[in-house]
């Protein structure tokens, strides 16, 4: 194991979508990740990225893959557990409750609703994306 101070911070979380324009949209509209810092696109094979950023700087990643497949949708967190990989994508919100309703209207499907984490203070809710892709919103303490 090392103990050397990799300097590690989260750089970008990458997600492959079936329909990359939609969920651009989406993302935009629902998440608030306006900003496109990166556009790409490969002919062979059929690939188009496009990287979104919020205004606090996070970053997702969306790639479309012709003929990419999803092995299964999980029905919630605990259920996305049951395979390996990653489950789920968690983002840091100030309100969860107006963060949950707002991206329920704007077409995300509610999951879980908002509850009280197990750390104290925190809250947390699920909700999925277009595509089934799992969200999760977590309301850190109050400082």
């Amino acid at each position: 194991m090392s103990d050397v101070d990799l300097g590690l911070d989260v750089h970008h979380t990458s997600l492959s979508v079936a329909d990359l324009d939609a969920q651009l949209a989406w993302y935009q509209h629902a998440l608030g990740l306006h900003e496109i810092v990166e556009e790409y696109q490969l002919d062979e094979p059929a690939v188009r990225t496009v990287v979104l950023q919020s205004r606090s700087g996070v970053r997702l990643e969306l790639i479309e893959r012709a003929g990419a497949t999803r092995s299964r949708a999980h029905t919630d967190p605990l259920d996305a557990a049951s395979t390996l990989g990653f489950g789920h994508w968690a983002v840091s919100v100030r309100d969860l409750d107006t963060a949950f309703a707002a991206i329920v209207a704007a077409g995300g499907r509610e999951v879980w609703p908002p509850a009280d984490a197990v750390r104290p203070g925190s809250r947390f809710a699920y909700v999925k994306d277009p595509e089934d892709n799992l969200i999760e919103l977590i309301q850190p303490p109050a400082r």
